[in-house]
């Protein structure tokens, strides 16, 4: 009698980020196979590993068909180590699991070993190798000074793991004889501020801690950001002359964000005049990266992840990066916390102790659940007032799609301009527009990527550059949405140190590379896009499509204020006609202005009826779950709102 036996094939980390371009990640298409040809059940699925069950009574012929499928798609890999794979009766597959379980990282593992299991570093594992192995020959020779001599420029982004690194640095030489480090205090961060009008020494900090005598036996790490562009001033110059006398006492550092090479190159340079520099770059991670982290966190938690929660987990990601401030790591463990507290507390309230974290144990951690829930078109058909827009985006994507199917034709270029006033719904259209897309097959994976004009700028040279390309590269297969694109825009009276320019060319040079599995929709005021096309030859003839968004009329305001409340609240036919009403009563100077803000001001006008319908009920000690028509009056008379109908009286003269 077959038995229910349950695999679990895990590939090798460093390869799949080799195949992290290809249109679908290995471990994908090999589950697909196991489920076709095996009729295998796939329970748990992510970047580097697949487990699912097979009915069968032979261990030894499920273990070679799988591997047989594996050589079919990826026939130079079996054999060397790119797989492992574990066939356990059901009964017994858990225990099995806990004692196969290596832990990733941590002081029980050689520091060799930390450091290789490490993602996306390899340039410090380079480093870490080449240490290991001139260590002997340094000891043998008596030549461990020429070793402690050397400082090291170190190019990496707040959140890639410095302090990690910095650790593991240490551990290493430390382990290798290299380099005694003091009892206490082994490693020391400073950050050398920027120059000061008023005199005062920005190196002061630094330079104390390497003093002679107590300052000795410690790798010391110098963000020097701040000074990037003045390294070759006077100043500096004197501050390196400082650190020469110091070379060898401690090991030096000096940090700078992930730049262009030829600034790299140039920082290396100016500080190499003077020190002996080792230089080294860590890339900033791209989702591949940062998904093979967070699965190695739930892992040494003990926990899964099926795969509807990963979906859930790259949603919340991008939506951690919408705003310009994302912390590479630390932002992945913070998510991860947040996954697994709720997985936990869903566990404490059904009384289990289930390990598998599902996607709607977590949905509520995204900001819009119901794309995971709801198709593109009918999201998109759900919208109010948008039936022009709806038929320009269905016959723009049928010429997609037309030219994609014909291999004759130039592969079409698919970004996009929104242009609009504010609240109209560009934002939304386009979030839905990459769940469409992905459905019909254009984009592989129909994310949404929001950022600013200015988010795109870096604070340093050479920054500007590297952090664009890496914003898009975030969204390849996806859609990056760039509100306010016009504030890119500078004319040629701009001051030299503003990096739109700069990060316009970076998109451009995207836009182009990646013509057909990258969506770029640059969103504003129509005035403003027209300006930043006109200034941005190579700009407009990469955006063939233009979407005009009107301004929603009192009917579609009304009709959008009523949809918000939904099946939420209950009211009655006094509340309706008091709604209905007021936006009758909008007067069409407000709703005609280039400010007004259109769907905002309704959903501020919803909130606060709310907040209204919430105090009422909080004062009467019950639940809220009516909305009233003087939650409404009272809402409408707020400051706010009130302020933006009086606008209408003007008294005096306007100039026509």
């Amino acid at each position: 009698m077959d038995k229910n036996l349950i695999f679990t094939l895990e590939a090798d980390s460093g390869w799949i980020l080799k195949h992290r371009s290809d249109e679908e990640l290995p471990v994908k298409r090999i589950a697909a196979l196991l489920q076709s040809k095996l009729e295998a059940s796939i329970q748990d699925i992510t970047l580097t590993h697949c487990r699912g069950t097979i009915q069968t009574d032979d261990e030894e012929a499920a273990a070679k068909a799988i591997f047989e499928i594996v050589s079919s798609l990826f026939p130079e890999e079996e054999g060397k180590g790119t797989f492992t794979l574990t066939v356990n009766e059901s009964e017994t597959t858990e225990e099995a699991d806990d004692e196969d379980e290596e832990p990733v990282s941590g002081k029980e593992l050689p520091v060799m070993e930390r450091i290789e299991a490490l993602v996306g570093v390899p340039e410090f594992q380079d480093l870490a190798e080449e240490c290991r192995r001139v260590a002997p020959v340094l000891r043998k020779n008596n030549a461990v000074d020429t070793f402690t001599s050397r400082s090291y420029l170190l190019a990496v982004n707040d959140g890639y793991g410095l302090s990690t690194l910095l650790v593991l640095f240490a551990d290493l030489i430390e382990e290798l004889e290299l380099y005694s480090f003091a009892a206490n205090g082994r490693i020391v961060e400073v950050r050398i501020p920027a120059p000061n009008p008023k005199g005062d020494d920005p190196f002061s900090q630094a330079l104390t801690l390497l003093d002679r005598g107590a300052g000795r036996g410690r790798l010391i790490c110098i963000d020097i950001s701040e000074w990037m562009g003045k390294t070759a001033e006077k100043e500096f110059r004197d501050f390196l002359r400082e650190l020469e006398f110091h070379t060898g006492e401690n090991i030096l550092f000096f940090r700078v964000p992930f730049v262009e090479n030829n600034v790299l190159e140039g920082l290396y340079r100016d500080l190499n005049d003077q020190l002996y520099i080792r230089k080294l770059s860590i890339i900033p991670f791209g989702n591949a990266e940062l998904e093979t982290v967070a699965d190695r966190m739930i892992r040494k938690k003990g926990f899964t992840m099926q795969a509807d929660a990963w979906e859930v987990f790259r949603e919340r990601l991008a939506e951690e990066k919408n705003d310009g401030r994302f912390y590479g790591i630390n932002t992945v463990r913070k998510v991860v916390c947040e996954m697994l507290y709720r997985k936990q507390l869903k566990n404490a309230i059904d009384g289990v102790d289930d390990t598998l974290v599902k996607g709607e144990e977590i949905l509520s951690l995204i900001a819009n659940p119901d794309t995971m829930e709801r198709t593109g078109m009918e999201m998109l058909d759900a919208l109010v007032g948008m039936d022009e827009v709806r038929k320009q985006l269905l016959a723009i994507i049928a010429q997609i799609e037309a030219a994609l199917e014909d291999k004759e034709l130039q592969t079409p270029c698919i970004h996009m301009r929104f242009v609009g006033n504010p609240g109209t719904g560009k934002t939304t259209v386009a979030r839905i527009l990459g769940k469409v897309l992905k459905e019909r097959g254009v984009l592989r994976n129909g994310n949404f990527f929001e950022y600013g004009g200015r988010d795109f700028c870096g604070r340093y040279v050479g920054e500007t550059a590297p952090k664009t390309a890496a914003m898009c590269r975030d969204a390849y297969g996806s859609v990056l949405f760039i509100d306010e694109a016009y504030s890119l825009y500078r004319d040629e009276n701009a001051s030299t140190n503003d990096f739109g320019r700069e990060a316009i060319d970076t998109l451009i040079a995207e836009m182009e590379n990646h013509r057909s599995d990258l969506l770029v929709i640059m969103a504003g005021y129509t005035d403003d896009m027209d300006r930043l096309m006109k200034g941005n030859a190579g700009l407009k003839s990469r955006m063939p499509y233009q979407i005009e968004f009107p301004n929603y009329t009192r009917e579609q305001l009304c009709e959008i204020f009523m949809s918000m409340i939904g099946t939420t609240f209950s009211y009655d036919q006094a509340f309706t006609d008091a709604v209905k009403a007021y936006f009758d009563k909008l007067p069409a100077s407000m709703i005609e202005k280039k400010e007004f803000s259109n769907g905002r001001y309704v959903r501020n006008l919803f909130e606060r009826t709310w907040g209204k319908a919430v105090l009422r009920c909080q004062m009467a000690g019950e639940k809220c779950r009516t909305l009233k028509v003087e939650d409404f009056t009272l809402a409408v008379s707020d400051k706010d709102f009130q302020e933006l109908m009086d606008k209408k009286k003007q008294i005096g003269f306007t100039a026509e």
